[in-house]
């Protein structure tokens, strides 16, 4: 079974959450004797056309790239070369272009669509995209969605709901590696005692903003890990506050370090461009209670209210503050939490069940050839 997953990025030029969600099912599904293969845009495409994790990543050169969406000439015929060879072809979706290549192209092979967001930001240039958008997920034979939260709440995916599955993303505990003790100490010296943290890329939509003014309203100390294009801006809006600390992008060490050491993950994107939420997955795995927002998608399928721990108000420091203070004093609730967020870590969100999942879509998708 060769499948090729198609997106306008994935490493080594970026690695965020839609990115890291195409690995794990690369990976997962690669164990199960799928051959995977990735396809995405870079400016280096020699350089950056890597195996990486037991398949290839090839890239096609980036000519331009107009609200996001990167655009490629060199894409249609790299990806017509790659579709001949597999026998799914993989989509992960938003991305306009992507649509071009799949009809400019003649796709003939089974599809399938994990239709990993709504777009949100990008409103004007929806309305010009929305007749593509249609005709596209019209006719490719599978969606896919990562929680029953987001195919209840997403307008676009209210007519393809005969063709619609949930799978939701996992990740591999034992991917991540366990930290040293002499790492651990290293942390412990630069953070003594408790402190939320927070790990992911830096933007719009994460509501950094948000807990910053919730950890200046608490008084609690928060550890932020990542970087991004809102960094700036943040680091400004914090530059005052002694309990906001910014340590950037980390390796893997470092970060699973510091969930081993936190109290708790905040998590509090406000926009429904935060589709699902792996740092969530990540934080249920170090049995730690989270705090996010309900925005109508997967963040509030993986942290369930009081039980796993607690979800508030998109955009609401008090709120958000005040969920803090309770994770904060309450020790046996916390601990509660994290016992609860790993029962449904297993339960729901490892890279086995997932990988499963997808394989038998992947059978059954070649089976109705």
């Amino acid at each position: 079974m060769r499948v090729l997953h198609f997106f306008k990025t994935y490493w080594p030029d970026t690695f965020g959450g839609m990115e890291r969600a195409i690995h794990a099912i690369a990976c997962g599904t690669s164990k199960l004797g799928v051959e995977p293969t990735v396809l995405s845009l870079s400016r280096k495409p020699e350089e950056n056309s890597v195996f990486f994790d037991g398949h290839w990543a090839y890239k096609a050169h980036l000519d331009l790239e107009i609200a996001s969406t990167g655009f490629s000439l060199g894409a249609f015929k790299r990806f017509g070369e790659l579709a001949s060879q597999v026998d799914v072809i993989h989509y992960h979706f938003p991305w306009p272009f992507m649509d071009l290549v799949h009809f400019g192209m003649r796709v003939r092979k089974p599809t399938v669509v994990t239709y990993q967001s709504d777009i949100v930001k990008q409103s004007t240039l929806l309305q010009i995209y929305r007749p593509l958008m249609h005709l596209f997920l019209d006719s490719v034979d599978r969606i896919v969605v990562a929680s029953p939260n987001y195919l209840e709440t997403s307008t676009v995916l209210r007519g393809q709901r005969a063709k619609t599955i949930v799978i939701p993303n996992g990740l591999d505990v034992k991917t991540y590696p366990v930290p040293s003790e002499a790492r651990l100490q290293q942390w412990r010296a630069r953070f003594p005692g408790k402190f939320f943290l927070f790990t992911g890329v830096l933007r719009y939509y994460k509501g950094l903003h948000v807990l910053i003014e919730a950890a200046r309203l608490s008084g609690y100390p928060v550890v932020i890990v990542g970087s991004g294009p809102m960094e700036q801006a943040l680091h400004e809006q914090a530059d005052r506050l002694s309990n906001v600390h910014f340590v950037g992008a980390l390796d893997e060490e470092d970060k699973t370090a510091l969930l081993t050491l936190c109290s708790g993950v905040v998590f509090p994107s406000h926009l429904r461009s935060e589709a699902f939420g792996l740092s969530l997955v990540e934080a249920a795995m170090f049995r730690k209670p989270m705090i996010s927002c309900e925005i109508g998608t997967g963040t509030s399928f993986i942290n369930l209210d009081k039980v796993t721990g607690l979800v508030v108000p998109p955009a609401n420091a008090q709120a958000f503050a005040a969920a803090m203070a309770r994770i904060w004093t309450d020790t046996d609730m916390a601990q509660r939490f994290g016992q609860n967020a790993a029962e449904r870590y297993e339960s729901l969100f490892t890279s086995e069940k997932m990988a499963t999942s997808y394989m038998n879509l992947y059978q059954d998708l070649v089976g109705n050839i």
